[in-house]
Order: C-alpha cells, then structure tokens, then sequence
C-alpha cells in the first residue's frame, strides 16, 4: 500500500468514509490523516471558510 493509500477521504456524493482514492475526484475531500478527521471533513472545511473569509475582512479593511 503507498502512502496515499493510508490516508482517509470523505465522499461528498453520499457521506461515507473510505481510505484511500476509492471516490472520483470530484465526488471526495481530503486526503485527511485519519478516519475521525474525514468523518469531520464538513465541520473542517466550515472552519477553514470561515478563517478565510476573515483574512480577506482584514486585508480588505
């Protein structure tokens, strides 16, 4: 198995969680470390949106 084959990825299509690419590209997020990580691939990218969205707040102020 490679190293991309450890790491997790949550299917957008219909919300499971499988390790490695078994998902298209366009259907998966990730590559997460972890299970608990791609199961939380939703809230984490929410998160990072919302950071973002921040950072533009403030190089635009």
């Amino acid at each position: 198995m490679s190293d991309e084959d450890d790491l997790w990825y949550y299917n957008v299509d219909d919300g499971s969680v499988a390790q490695g690419k078994a998902a298209s590209s366009m259907s998966r997020m990730g590559p997460y470390p972890d299970r608990a990580s791609a199961e939380n691939a939703l809230r984490i990218a929410a998160e990072r949106n919302k950071e973002a969205d921040r950072e533009d707040d403030d190089w635009k102020n």
